[in-house]
């Protein structure tokens, strides 16, 4: 391979690594924060819930010597509250088409006649994708999305300019899958909602967020993203805006960015 493009893949790699640690030092504020709240009680559900990871996923990492949920602290929560849980993980950079058939394979598997779906970001999509393609419709009872670009993110519109296409042969030279960043263009989003239905005997529901940019909880990181999609989509959690997220029922809304939802 090209002595250049390891450079720069290594770069983006290195970058990402940085954004790790940012998320993770804000994540100790808001946990010292939240460790003065009153805990709140957890219901045990019918069924099993499902943690569906979104783009750039994972159920579990370590990183120096410690074990990090995607959904940080809600795996805990959930078990000490008496509630089956789930973790699957996806290949974190494919197509939906591609996450959706390990999403579907790993549900078949479960020994649960029915599961309750809980997805951030683009694991939304890929259960919706499951459920109205791959034949496990009758396995789920619901499916919660947060944070999901149903109708896509401006950000992903971005892929067209020159920057992003180097960025993106780059990731594709160093052996990472990419489909994913195109699928989450705003066009594409609008085949995707017209060709995947929602199935009968399931309940769909949706978390909505959007931050402010003078909120002192918004990562630094996101700054930059928030103030484009500000201005050419409205309120937004840094990543997608906040018309994109809602689909089936609104249960809620929330004063968070992107990683915020999930604890970081």
């Amino acid at each position: 391979m090209n002595p250049v493009v390891v450079a720069i893949a290594l770069a983006v790699v290195l970058g990402l690594v940085a954004l790790f640690f940012v998320a993770r030092v804000l994540g100790r504020r808001r946990a010292r924060r939240a460790a003065t709240r009153p805990s709140v009680a957890v219901v045990p559900t019918r069924h099993a819930i499902v943690l569906a990871h979104g783009l750039l996923g994972f159920d579990e990492i370590g990183v120096l010597g410690r074990r990090h949920d995607y959904f940080r602290g809600v795996r805990k929560h959930l078990h000490d509250g008496g509630v089956t849980l789930y973790r699957p993980r996806v290949p974190p950079l494919a197509s939906v088409a591609v996450r959706a058939e390990h999403l579907a394979a790993f549900l078949r598997e479960l020994p649960e006649k029915r599961v309750n779906i809980v997805a951030h970001s683009m694991g939304g999509l890929d259960a919706r994708y499951a459920l109205a393609r791959l034949g496990v419709a009758n396995r789920v009872a619901s499916l919660t999305t947060i944070g999901t670009p149903h109708r896509g993110t401006p950000l992903a519109d971005l892929g067209d300019n020159l920057l992003a296409a180097v960025v993106t042969k780059v990731l594709g030279a160093a052996g990472l899958d990419i489909g994913a960043f195109a699928e989450c263009q705003t066009e594409e989003m609008r085949r995707f909602n017209e060709e995947i239905g929602d199935q009968k005997g399931v309940f769909y529901g949706s978390v909505v967020a959007s931050v402010s940019s003078t909120r002192r909880g918004l990562n630094p990181v996101l700054r930059g993203t928030h103030a484009y999609l500000l201005r050419h989509s409205g309120e937004n959690d840094g990543l997608v805006p906040k018309n994109s997220q809602a689909w089936g029922h609104v249960l809620c809304e929330l004063d968070a960015d992107h990683w915020a939802q999930i604890g970081w």
